[in-house]
């Protein structure tokens, strides 16, 4: 993969200076404060601008939908993936008082979208229409696997080229938690019974089922977590790939990256697993109620800003974030100094 360009230093520098003069208490703003730093440091300057905003959706289908892994059967990641297309999802309504455009991409969804909308257009970049069953089989090729990675690096480039300032990720495709579990278990080396949750709701019975299938298909096809587009491969998705491709792009190209929820952190510590180094180009908008969201956050270092017990998906919480990450740099960028308004300074103090 490429070689990952180390943030700016002197940009770094230069915005927390700027933080620690201006008018208000010392790390007032938390995490917000830290995440302006790292901007800077992505951007390659300590001038922050946020204006143009947009959240890239991964829509893909997942053949592990056929061991009863889901409530919802996989006919709703189309609906889903039209409904992006009209405006009429729950991203969409939220993306709009964020101010961020919604770029809907098909990467493997399985049903027909022939009945898009225009509102936002969908982009057709279909690696196949939906994996195979990672139960039974490989859920896809090695060649597929890195094309769907090659969609969200192009993303990102066509969006830097836009003037597109950050990226909140997202994704739709039923079953999806599954594969993002059994893809976590391995690059984690956790069991599946610690990574794996209800997704979007499931009976006792069907979440050990769903974890049963996850155990076997890695017993089965054995992934070499040093490997990760082997684990890819074998049981992820297409919807993770892209997004993976989406924080590479976002290290490549300079872009911040907004990671959103569970499925959209594993795509992150996939991204960093290929690319050491791609995670200094991420910020981490919220907690997932998966019981390996903030494990998953924790290993890549990431400090949410959001703790609202959200597990809806789509991108919703990374667009959530956004406003934040605007309000800390207008802050940032907007307020007068200490010296500005003939003000002592507060003073850093050490603690033992």
């Amino acid at each position: 993969m490429t070689e990952i360009r180390k943030p700016d230093q002197k940009a770094m520098e230069e915005a927390a200076y700027r933080w620690n003069h201006i008018a208000k208490p010392l790390h007032g703003l938390g995490v917000l404060e830290e995440d302006i730093i790292k901007i800077a440091g992505m951007t390659g300057s300590p001038d922050v601008n946020l204006e143009k905003k947009a959240v890239v959706i991964m829509c893909a289908d997942n053949g592990v939908v056929a061991e009863g892994v889901s409530q919802t059967g996989q006919e709703v990641t189309a609906a889903v993936t039209r409904n992006f297309t009209k405006g009429n999802a729950s991203v969409c309504i939220m993306a709009e008082r964020a101010g961020a455009e919604v770029v809907p991409v098909d990467v493997g969804v399985a049903g027909s979208l022939e009945d898009c909308g225009r509102v936002y257009p969908l982009r057709s970049r279909r690696i196949m229409a939906g994996t195979g069953n990672f139960a039974r089989e490989e859920a896809m090729t090695e060649a597929e696997a890195r094309a769907a990675i090659q969609v969200g690096m192009d993303e990102v480039k066509r969006l830097k080229e836009k003037d597109c300032r950050i990226i909140a990720t997202g994704e739709m495709g039923i079953g999806n938690t599954t594969t993002s579990s059994a893809v976590a278990a391995v690059l984690l080396g956790k069991e599946a019974a610690e990574v794996t949750g209800r997704g979007a709701g499931l009976s006792d019975e069907a979440l050990k089922r769903k974890i049963q299938v996850i155990e076997r298909a890695i017993a089965f096809h054995r992934p070499d977590w040093k490997d990760p587009v082997d684990v890819l491969k074998k049981v992820g998705g297409l919807d993770i790939a892209g997004l993976a491709g989406v924080f590479l792009g976002g290290a490549v190209y300079g872009v911040p990256i907004v990671v959103d929820g569970f499925i959209s952190a594993v795509a992150a510590l996939t991204a960093e697993r290929l690319c050491p180094g791609c995670v200094d180009y991420m910020l981490a908008s919220h907690v997932s109620a998966e019981p390996a969201g903030e494990m998953v956050l924790n290993v890549l270092g990431l400090k949410p800003v959001i703790r609202a017990g959200m597990c809806l998906g789509e991108g919703t919480g990374a667009v959530a974030a956004l406003p934040l990450f605007q309000m800390a740099a207008d802050v940032y960028s907007r307020m007068s100094t200490f010296q500005e308004n003939s003000l002592e300074e507060y003073q850093e103090f050490s603690h033992a």
